[in-house]
């Protein structure tokens, strides 16, 4: 059960997103909402142990309109006695090219705890980032702001107005982001176009993506990340199915409220 919902976090927000710079949104609105249930594999068994959410609403940050992005993570109240997480990410950014002023993450999972803040000057293309794990000192450091990175959050976002019909199937497409003080240079490769159900029976016509995962303590290298998102407008994640060294984990979508467009890949009979 350890960390179940940090795993599919990784999941939803840092795979999904290109490289691209110049996207404007018109994929989403301020007021909507998107929940799933966070699953682990343990043999054949596939246990609920959490939900997550994302929410998007309207602020003003430099006397001009912005969103504040706002996700979170966390396990239930039964399993909490075992391992308790509440993890928390938000982004604020512009509405036009979804480019972030500021990126905070508060981490709680068990006895662990860390804080992530990251300011984006766009004047000196520098990002000012705090971060502080644990018991470890407090990082004060200064990141080259690199055109078209972003945060984990803000990456969800960006994903979701890109035209995909550009991109040939087995095509490997950039992605650039801002991981734990560093930029990371990856890719995903578009896998084509597949039906994929629910696990409450509902079908969705969806866009699928493998992404290459960097090493680390979560997961191996290569491409063991699956990720299915709504072909229609709206680019809604679905599915996000993962191995990671020990298990597996996956994401499932359960609702999505005010959404810029009805959801039109849902198949229904």
């Amino acid at each position: 059960m350890r960390r179940i919902i940090l795993y599919l976090w990784l999941g939803l927000m840092g795979v999904k997103a290109l490289g691209q710079c110049d996207e404007i949104n018109s994929a989403f609105k301020a007021g909507e909402v998107v929940n799933y249930h966070a699953y682990y594999n343990w043999g054949f068994i596939w246990l609920n142990a959490g939900e997550v959410s994302f929410t998007v609403d309207p602020i003003q940050i430099n006397e001009q309109p912005g969103y504040h992005f706002k996700a979170h993570g966390a396990t239930y109240k039964s399993y909490d006695k075992f391992f308790k997480v509440r993890d928390t990410f938000e982004s604020k950014v512009d509405t036009l090219h979804l480019e972030p002023f500021e990126f905070k993450r508060v981490t709680n999972e068990g006895s662990y705890h860390a804080n992530y803040l990251y300011k984006f000057n766009r004047d000196t293309r520098k990002i000012s980032a705090s971060i502080q794990k644990e018991d470890e000192p407090r990082l004060d450091t200064i990141i080259d702001w690199k055109n078209s990175s972003v945060d984990l959050l803000t990456m969800v976002y960006k994903a979701r107005n890109i035209d995909y019909s550009k991109y040939a199937v087995n095509e490997k497409i950039p992605i650039s982001m801002v991981v734990d003080g560093e930029v990371h240079d990856i890719y995903i490769r578009y896998l084509g176009k597949e039906a994929i159900k629910n696990r409450d029976g509902r079908k969705f016509n969806c866009l699928k993506f493998s992404p290459l995962l960097v090493e680390g303590t979560i997961f191996k290298s290569g491409e063991d990340m699956t990720v299915w998102v709504t072909d229609d407008p709206n680019r809604i994640p679905i599915i996000v199915e993962a191995k990671i060294l020990i298990g597996s984990v996956k994401a499932v979508f359960v609702d999505a409220l005010n959404t810029r467009y009805p959801i039109s890949a849902e198949i229904k009979n």
